[in-house]
């Protein structure tokens, strides 16, 4: 997801709802790792005030107090739910847990990968990110997923011009750029679907012809 869900629409939850049915369960085991914003109390709160009211069994895996077993806890989920925040800081403390391995062994599980904004990017293998004060930077991200992401597409004005200037240069590979309440749902690592849980957004596809960015509007679906 590139920004929405409870985080963003909490008068909307289609694609929370969404991310579920995926799972194919009438009441799937969700996990938030609220890594990205140091496991901040209120958002893991509100993260079991939104899924209290849907079909669900939610948990949290904490990292920065008494930490479970990484391995069962995992694949004892039937979705994996990344929250927002800074991206860098949440990849350097799971690579310090050793979790990049037990999400890929989760994933080849038929666990649901899920996540918005740094939960969104984290499974490419590059991405444009706002971890660092100023200027939009490169980080290096799983890997799980070819090529690069952006996420914010539509609401932050700096993302498009950046994204583009980057890919033209080959400081990034060609990836896929999302807005707000659109999401892209992979089975395995192709483009299954293009969701958005509002009107007037989608994801595109950006890569480069004749040294020039180009952005290709992917068809999505407008879901209730």
């Amino acid at each position: 997801m590139g920004g929405g869900g409870f985080t963003m629409e909490p008068e909307n939850p289609a694609l929370d709802k969404y991310v579920l049915a995926a799972a194919r369960k009438a009441m799937p085991a969700v996990g938030f790792l609220a890594t990205a914003s140091g496991d901040s109390e209120a958002y893991i709160e509100h993260f079991y005030a939104s899924f209290a009211t849907l079909p669900c069994k939610p948990s949290h895996l904490p990292l920065f107090s008494r930490t479970p077993g990484l391995r069962d806890y995992l694949l004892a989920q039937d979705v994996i739910y990344v929250g927002g925040g800074n991206t860098k800081s949440m990849l350097g403390v799971w690579r310090e847990w050793g979790l990049p391995e037990r999400l890929r062994e989760a994933w080849e599980a038929g666990v649901v990968l899920a996540g918005v904004s740094a939960g969104a990017v984290c499974w490419f293998e590059a991405a444009l990110s706002d971890a660092y004060e100023g200027r939009l930077r490169v980080i290096q991200c799983l890997g799980f997923l070819s090529g690069s992401c952006i996420v914010h597409y539509d609401s932050d004005p700096e993302r498009r011009p950046e994204y583009h200037r980057r890919v033209s240069a080959g400081g990034i590979a060609p990836g896929l750029a999302l807005d707000n309440s659109a999401a892209v749902h992979f089975l395995g690592d192709q483009i299954h679907r293009v969701v958005a849980s509002r009107p007037g957004v989608t994801a595109y596809r950006v890569g480069v012809e004749s040294g020039t960015a180009r952005e290709e509007p992917l068809p999505v679906e407008h879901i209730v």
